[in-house]
């Protein structure tokens, strides 16, 4: 057994509180939010019954459908800024001065994928404030051969592939934050190649009475 060793974590991953920086341990604030296809939003035109909608749902293509202002890109723009784009395609020809309000009423599913080793890896839907901890609980927990300082959570930032690497004990413990997961992420957990041959070991033991011999004095 002395000669087995654990997988090697990637060197270039960021790790403690460089992990944090890629992957917050909070996720966007509500002011932040980016509306994206499937959202259910709501626009509200004052004083306008006619051009507003309680209930307007983002095309696949990020893309709303309004009166008099046509099509519109909502996908990738926060309320403010989603408001705001509303406005100038009214105010350009229709009305003097519009004053446009728009909130998501209903997110779009949100989903994370959860690999490696735990006991059940798939695609989970996610709510609100899900972390990594209740992402990898819906995978019925890690496996008995998991690298637990091996957690990797990738995700896309600004149309960039980024990853971060988490120590789950340290989470656990409350050492470390319990980072939150957003729509998209794809969390692994990696194998330790001594504790897999530990657990092969003990699935063998009883061809051999229950008892191993690991080594001689």
């Amino acid at each position: 057994m002395a000669g087995c060793s654990s997988t090697t974590p990637n060197p270039n991953l960021p790790v403690g509180a460089a992990a944090y920086d890629v992957i917050p341990a909070k996720a966007p604030s509500v002011e932040n939010y980016l509306v994206t296809p499937g959202d259910v939003i709501a626009v509200n035109v004052f004083g306008e019954e006619g051009l507003s909608n309680p209930q307007l749902r983002v095309d696949e293509a990020g893309f709303i459908q309004l009166p008099l202002a046509g099509q519109i890109k909502a996908g990738g723009l926060t309320a403010p800024q989603l408001s705001s784009a509303i406005a100038s395609a009214l105010g350009g020809r229709y009305l003097v001065n519009p004053q446009v309000t728009v909130a998501v009423v209903e997110p779009a599913k949100r989903v994370v994928s959860v690999e490696g080793e735990v006991k059940t890896p798939g695609v989970y839907e996610i709510g609100n404030k899900f972390t990594l901890l209740s992402a990898i609980a819906r995978a019925q927990s890690p496996t008995d051969t998991a690298r637990l300082d091996e957690v990797l959570i990738f995700r896309t930032i600004d149309g960039k592939r980024m990853a971060a690497r988490f120590n789950l004990k340290d989470v656990r413990s409350g050492i470390a934050p319990d980072p939150e997961v957003m729509d998209g992420d794809v969390i692994t957990i990696g194998r330790s190649a001594a504790r897999a041959v530990w657990q092969d070991i003990l699935r063998a033991a009883p061809i051999f009475n229950a008892f191993v011999v690991l080594g001689t004095n």
